[in-house]
């Protein structure tokens, strides 16, 4: 679609609801922030700096100025995490909106009737724009709706409490990305994508983000989020277009900070990824110890492994619990596999248990 000034600054009028009249000084005085506090702001949503002299903000840039002054002088949102909130805020709605523009572009490009017609894109967003704005409203508020009820319910601290968090990626997506065209790169990262969020959100987890070939995860439910690593790794095997998938789970206390999840539980969980097996999901000691007594699952411990920041981690494998053969060879079979690189789901029916796991198990048997 051809470059034109005068579609940008029609579509820029429709969706910042009017002309750009004010410099960034000017916003500043007619909203009643000070001019440093405005700037501040200005950046922590994401936007480049317009100069002082520079004639780009309208009408609704004041009142939005005006209404984040008002939500700090009230004291919902407290003056030392002002900026923070803003960057989380924007950050988010940043690839919101990069993704709907994304959309319309293909919708242009795919209609060369409406390619070379101004107006009509006009037209078509305008009309767009209020379905957009319903919809994402309606999202908000549902999740909205979902959070608040956990938080009121809970007793934990929501910003430092106890967590699962989780991690699964595509193996070998890098050798993949040189392989295949970006059309079909598109086709293997949505399929990914829809997977993961409609597994996710059945088992009542939630996505921190998706970074390309791997999703970012936490619930608070130990089961739960061993159901969906595992739920992940057995469908990406049965699926035509996924590569294998690998997990890696921990739990433990963690921060919750707009929107994102920090701590040693988080790091601890992308370790465990990045040595697991194809099909195979791997969890800290905490994790199973959380799930040694859920019948539905089995974890077998693994030999120590070195991993950036631990030097003896020493994982558990979670699989589903089953009825298994076991003998002499046990042992010996399992390492064979091991040094092979068998993916767990393609040899759990026929694996013998080792040593750890009959000790496991004879220690969950007396609990029992």
């Amino acid at each position: 679609m051809p470059e034109s000034p005068g579609l940008q600054q029609r579509l820029e009028e429709l969706l910042l609801g009017g002309p750009s009249k004010y410099t960034r000084l000017e916003v500043a005085r007619r909203a009643g922030v000070p001019e440093e506090r405005s700037r501040r702001l200005w950046r922590a949503l994401g936007f480049a700096t317009a100069a002082d002299d520079e004639v780009v903000f309208t009408d609704a840039d004041v009142e939005a100025m005006r209404t984040a002054d008002n939500l700090v002088q009230s004291g919902l949102v407290a003056g030392n995490l002002e900026v923070a909130v803003t960057r989380a805020l924007g950050q988010h709605l940043s690839r919101l909106a990069e993704w709907q523009v994304h959309l319309l572009w293909s919708l242009i490009t795919d209609h060369p009737d409406l390619a070379g017609n101004d107006r009509q894109v006009t037209r078509l967003v305008e009309r767009l724009l209020p379905e957009l704005e319903q919809v994402q409203s309606f999202v908000w508020r549902r999740h909205l709706a979902a959070y608040a009820g956990r938080a009121f319910a809970a007793d934990d601290d929501l910003e430092a409490r106890p967590q699962v968090v989780g991690f699964a990626d595509m193996v070998g997506y890098t050798k993949m990305t040189r392989q295949v065209d970006e059309d079909e790169l598109s086709a293997v990262l949505d399929a990914f994508e829809s997977l993961a969020a409609g597994i996710i959100a059945d088992h009542r987890g939630r996505i921190v983000k998706m970074i390309g070939d791997e999703v970012f995860y936490v619930t608070d439910s130990p089961a739960s989020g061993a159901e969906i690593a595992l739920t992940l790794a057995e469908r990406a095997t049965e699926s035509d277009t996924l590569p294998a998938v690998r997990g890696g789970l921990a739990y433990g206390q963690v921060l919750s900070r707009f929107g994102d999840v920090y701590g040693s539980v988080v790091n601890l969980a992308a370790r465990l990824t990045s040595v697991a097996r194809p099909g195979t999901v791997l969890v800290d000691r905490a994790l199973a110890a959380e799930l040694a007594d859920a019948p539905e699952f089995e974890l077998r411990t693994r030999r120590p492994v070195a991993v950036r920041g631990y030097n003896r981690l020493r994982p558990s494998a979670l699989r589903r619990a089953k009825d298994r053969p076991s003998g002499m060879f046990a042992a010996s079979q399992e390492r064979a596999a091991e040094m092979m690189g068998l993916p767990e789901t393609t040899r759990a029916a026929a694996e013998p248990d080792t040593p750890d796991d009959l000790a496991t198990g004879r220690r969950r048997r007396r609990r029992r």
